[in-house]
């Protein structure tokens, strides 16, 4: 079982996130850790977060809370919000923190 720091519950969610649909979390680029939000990572590491550049996007770095699977960074992107394996909507809102996790800068393959 994947541990998530700063996780309130068995779904994931945080102290800062934590209504139904909040059962995304992500594995941080910088330190190779699943957090509940980009939140829990500034309070609880000793080091400023990184993003998710591109070409890594292939990489398993998010986790369904309801279904415990990973999801690649392009998977979870491309998801709708919903999770692929067990349907569980996401919360559609994370949409508006993308630039904290995934490098964005160079434009998008997922239509950010």
């Amino acid at each position: 079982m994947i541990e998530v720091v700063g996780a309130i519950d068995k779904e994931g969610r945080c102290q800062h996130y934590h209504q139904e649909v909040d059962v995304v979390a992500i594995k941080f680029k910088c330190c190779n850790t699943y957090y509940g939000c980009f939140y829990c990572h500034e309070h609880s590491a000793d080091h400023p977060a990184m993003t998710w550049p591109q070409q890594e996007w292939g990489c398993k770095a998010i986790q369904c809370g309801n279904c415990k699977t990973e999801l690649t960074i392009q998977a979870y992107l491309n998801s709708n919000y919903c999770c692929p394996v067990c349907q569980f909507q996401f919360n559609p809102r994370c949409a508006n923190h993308n630039h904290l996790y995934f490098d964005v800068s160079l434009g998008s393959k997922c239509n950010l």
